[in-house]
């Protein structure tokens, strides 16, 4: 496998990026994408050096304040890896000269999100946005453009199947921070647990969210829930959610098929704009649950309750409480619950 050592600089001023669109060469791994400047390394250069010598060579500029913000490890797909030191920079002199490589444009930080850019520059244009501290992260794609895995210091990040507005898998897939910065149509599963009231009807199962998460901390909702991962099936994803989060071991046999709901949200949390838009699949689980015993996840849940079912959904229409739960897909559940009532059904 050829390994390369290269930069990659994006250099702005007045909220734009200087984009360089590859254009120029027929034989060029980044033919026909937006990306920064820069290039590789020559002999004996250091990332620095090379990077002031391919930002004067292909912009004219010669850069007084640049910042070295990664290492981003990228490998094609097609036998090449390269080590990429990335840069952004807020001060230049000089000229602007053209550029053999292709068209350079200053074009907005929020409009470049839309150019046709590698689906794993997303992240790290989300790591710059963020403010995020130095970093390692490593792209692996499956040599026709599509991401395939990405990890971050070292950590593996959630990828998720990009869905057609049919709920289809599209054939893409993003990263799950991107996914939420940019609303991408993706799935979930959800698991509702549910026991009898001798009285009759239900008590519902609300698990209170870790202060800590990136969405909704502290708010009730679901009994478990998550993304469904790429290339995953939602019956799998709902299984696992169920252990991670509550410590439950069940089999396929034991949840039972609710229907599917879609739904959007906007939202500012921790400074930053989230922007979900999924497909749940939801599903309901009534084995006996002894709430002392679950063994819960501290990073996804911080408590658990039960609560009376036409209690909860009043409260959902309401806000009697903080929660994020949705009410159409509780209105199902409860539709389900009372046409189908003591009687678990495959």
């Amino acid at each position: 496998m050829a390994v390369r050592l290269s930069t990659l600089c994006y250099i702005e001023r007045d909220g734009q990026y200087l984009m360089l669109h590859r254009t120029v060469k027929e034989r060029d791994i980044n033919k026909d994408k937006w990306i920064g400047v820069g290039g590789h390394f020559e002999e004996g250069e250091s990332p620095e050096e090379c990077l002031l010598r391919e930002v004067r060579e292909e912009t004219g500029y010669r850069l007084t304040s640049y910042a070295y913000r990664g290492i981003v490890t990228f490998l094609s797909g097609s036998g090449e890896i390269e080590y990429m030191s990335l840069f952004t920079a807020d001060g230049f002199d000089g000229e602007p000269i053209p550029c053999d490589e292709g068209e350079l444009a200053w074009l907005d930080k929020e409009e470049v999100w839309n150019l046709n850019i590698w689906e794993g520059d997303k992240i790290f244009f989300r790591l710059l946005e963020e403010g995020a501290p130095f970093f390692s992260l490593k792209l692996v794609y499956d040599g026709a453009g599509g991401l395939v895995e990405a990890a971050l210091n070292g950590r593996e990040m959630e990828l998720l199947d990009v869905l057609n507005p049919d709920g289809e898998k599209s054939g893409k897939v993003t990263e799950r921070g991107v996914a939420h910065r940019e609303g991408a149509y993706h799935a979930t599963a959800h698991v509702w647990i549910a026991r009898e009231r001798k009285g009759g009807g239900f008590d519902l199962l609300l698990q209170k969210r870790s202060r800590i998460k990136d969405s909704h901390p502290g708010c009730y909702d679901i009994s478990a829930a998550g993304h469904i991962p790429a290339g995953a099936d939602a019956l799998n994803a709902a299984l696992r959610e169920l252990e991670e989060e509550l410590g439950i071991e069940a089999d396929e046999g034991r949840l039972e098929y609710v229907g599917d709901c879609e739904s959007e949200f906007r939202g500012i949390f921790h400074e930053k704009p989230f922007f979900n838009h999924e497909r749940s699949r939801v599903y309901l689980y009534r084995e006996p649950v002894d709430v002392s015993r679950l063994k819960l996840q501290e990073s996804e849940v911080e408590s658990v309750r039960w609560m009376e079912a036409s209690a909860c959904r009043k409260g959902v229409q309401n806000m009697e409480f903080s929660n994020c739960i949705d009410e159409r897909e509780l209105s199902m559940l409860l539709a389900y619950l009372e046409e189908k009532g003591g009687t678990k059904h495959d």
